[in-house]
């Protein structure tokens, strides 16, 4: 499964730290066995149920809010070099298990992505949290997996959650938001 998740989602191998990068695979095995899922159903599910008519699935969602992050990241360290410290594994690794939790969040039922029960109790940035602490990953990952949604807004963020946090929305707000253009 490991493999196949690495195809799927190429950004992983970005991750230099052999061991963070186990962990957070192991985290995406974890969350896909625990919430039924196959690969080919996060081609197909909707990123966010919080959104009409969303066209963009899970893996384009995990995978281009990354790729973002890791622009952001590399215009901060040519223009700023050490007087910026971000700690680039813990951003990408951050980047790929934000919204992990949303494979326990979510459920397909009769042919449609609904929230889950467990869902209705907590969201997905507490489930991923712990998912996260189960296989021991570091706390700057998890503070990026906790604080990137709303849950965040009344604590000071890390400068790989603010960057993580900003590229998220940047996808969401295009996406779900009705535009007359």
């Amino acid at each position: 499964m490991r493999e196949q998740i690495r195809k799927l989602i190429p950004e992983f191998d970005e991750i230099q730290d052999r061991e963070l990068r186990e962990k957070a695979l192991a985290v995406w095995e974890d969350a896909l066995r625990d919430g039924g899922w196959t690969l080919d159903d996060l081609l197909h599910m909707p990123f966010t149920l919080w959104a009409d008519d969303v066209k963009i699935n899970f893996i384009e969602h995990v995978r281009t809010v990354c790729r973002m992050c890791m622009a952001v990241e590399n215009v901060l360290r040519e223009a700023y070099g050490d007087r910026m410290p971000i700690n680039r594994d813990h951003l990408i690794a951050g980047a790929l298990l934000a919204d992990v939790g949303k494979l326990i969040e979510y459920e397909k039922r009769d042919g449609q992505f609904v929230r889950s029960q467990k869902g209705h109790y907590l969201r997905h940035p507490f489930v991923g949290v712990g998912m996260c602490y189960r296989r021991g990953v570091p706390e700057g990952v998890m503070h990026v997996v906790a604080t990137h949604s709303k849950e965040g807004d009344h604590v000071t963020r890390s400068p790989e959650s603010i960057i993580f946090h900003h590229a998220d929305f940047i996808d969401f707000d295009l996406v779900s938001k009705k535009r007359p253009f």
